[in-house]
């Protein structure tokens, strides 16, 4: 059943993506600016197909988990409008925070006042960084592919159907995108696919640790590299005393791109960190305290050694002229 279900997410997802290229390439047109790592004008409407993919695995293994992808669907709908229209920024942030409320309250309440206020507020963050790491080829489906994709080994090793069918799904659907997202890209996400796999992110790390499939920490490893990231440029971005809220290049991944390493290098690189943290959170998920612990800190060093040396780079990098990514 997971292996039907898994196909028919893939096969809907790949269909759609290949009509969003050919049939509506100008629907919503990505054109560059100075966050943008692309020449070009990309179409932007990569999401829609992964959130068909996602609709079809829900319809066919996850029906009883129907408020989480409700509410994905929710601010796909909201991002849209923004991708198309464009969007104040208040507005699409009180759209992420109700979204994150009505999801926690749902999935935990009775809870502590305080501790559900941390709870929304992560998954509000964790919506937006994943909009912030969309930024380029191959890098966003590929977090989604293997971050989603070993929520669902835990889940099917935990015996939770549901949430193996929606994971699995998801990263089916963003398998089926990432064959034409990969460097040359020929469609993006957009904020109509990245918010909502944020969110989804979000809710299915909830759902397995009040179900008892995984640790909190579990998830967070899983998508370390991208919470990592994100969240370390923000810091260093608030301790230079910069405007967050503005477009910039300065995300590690971004830096690796613009120091000549290019979309395709940076993207391997990154599925590299990808796995062995998706790896390693899998190892260490059901052992002890101390595998579990060493599990974690493990995952945590290999990406700070990893922004280390991607810092270091780049300071050298900065002494010499900008090569073209």
């Amino acid at each position: 059943m997971l292996a039907a279900l898994t196909l028919a997410a893939f096969l809907v997802a790949l269909a759609a993506v290949r009509i969003l290229v050919s049939r509506f390439a100008r629907l919503a047109l990505d054109r560059p600016n100075e966050r943008s790592l692309h020449e070009r004008p990309i179409p932007r409407t990569g999401g829609i197909a992964v959130l068909l993919g996602c609709a079809t695995a829900a319809a066919l293994g996850a029906l009883q988990l129907w408020l989480p992808v409700l509410l994905a669907f929710g601010l796909a709908a909201v991002s849209f409008i923004d991708d198309v229209r464009g969007m104040p920024t208040a507005a699409r942030l009180l759209a992420h925070l109700c979204a994150a409320a009505l999801l926690a309250w749902y999935l935990l309440s009775p809870m502590a006042p305080l501790e559900l206020a941390l709870i929304v507020l992560a998954v509000a963050w964790l919506t937006n960084l994943y909009n912030f790491m969309d930024g380029s080829d191959g890098l966003a489906a590929g977090m989604s592919l293997v971050g989603f994709g070993a929520c669902g080994a835990a889940a099917i090793l935990a015996g939770h159907a549901a949430l193996a069918s929606l994971c699995l799904g998801l990263a089916a659907a963003s398998g089926a995108f990432l064959t034409h997202n990969f460097h040359p890209a020929r469609i993006f996400l957009g904020d109509v696919g990245s918010i909502p796999l944020g969110f989804l992110a979000g809710a299915v790390g909830i759902l397995g640790w009040r179900d008892d499939v995984w640790p909190l920490w579990f998830p967070v490893l899983v998508f370390g590299p991208f919470i990592g990231d994100a969240t370390l440029t923000l810091a260093k971005r608030l301790i230079r005393g910069e405007r967050v809220w503005r477009a910039h290049r300065e995300h590690y991944y971004q830096r690796m791109v613009r120091m000549g390493l290019g979309h395709r290098h940076t993207a391997c690189i990154a599925y590299v960190a990808m796995i062995l943290c998706a790896g390693a959170a899998l190892l260490g998920r059901a052992g002890s305290p101390a595998v579990q612990a060493a599990a974690f800190f493990g995952g945590a060093a290999l990406l700070a050694g990893l922004a280390l040396w991607i810092d270091v780079s780049w300071n050298r990098f900065v002494r010499r002229p900008e090569k073209p990514a």
